[in-house]
């Protein structure tokens, strides 16, 4: 069983033949899968399923925080089922592929206190841009 899929029924989540599709079309490390791409691959598996039931139930798994919809540069929103491992991202500028990276060290400690105008930081988002090898 997938690790999304688990993290899912520990929360109660009802998982429906449509639900167990999506959550598996999304597991893996380095998956930032758009709805279209998901609905794709998900199609594959199960035929039937509608965009609808897609856009729904990528939009659940966001409000139950097991998955990050990621958004850069204007692009399709993509989802990342990585929500519970801190990471960062790689993106190409190119083609639009996103990556996780696990930088060493805490990127708060690198904004000093004066640059927090009295902000309370409880958040850290890093993405690092680039163009990939199959686009360089």
């Amino acid at each position: 069983m997938s690790d999304l899929l688990e993290r899912l029924r520990g929360r109660g989540w009802r998982v429906t033949s449509q639900r167990r599709v999506v959550a598996e079309v999304l597991d893996g490390d380095h998956v930032h899968l758009t709805a279209e791409e998901v609905h794709a691959r998900a199609a594959e598996r199960l035929p039937e399923i509608s965009r609808a039931t897609v856009y729904n139930t990528l939009g659940e798994m966001v409000s139950l925080g097991e998955v990050m919809e990621v958004s850069t540069d204007g692009r399709a929103k993509r989802y990342d089922p990585n929500a519970h491992h801190p990471h960062q991202h790689l993106v190409c500028s190119a083609c639009g592929i996103i990556r996780d990276v696990h930088p060493s060290g805490d990127p708060l400690a690198n904004l000093p206190q004066e640059e927090r105008f009295g902000f309370t930081v409880s958040q850290v988002e890093v993405t690092y841009r680039g163009v990939c090898a199959a686009c360089a």
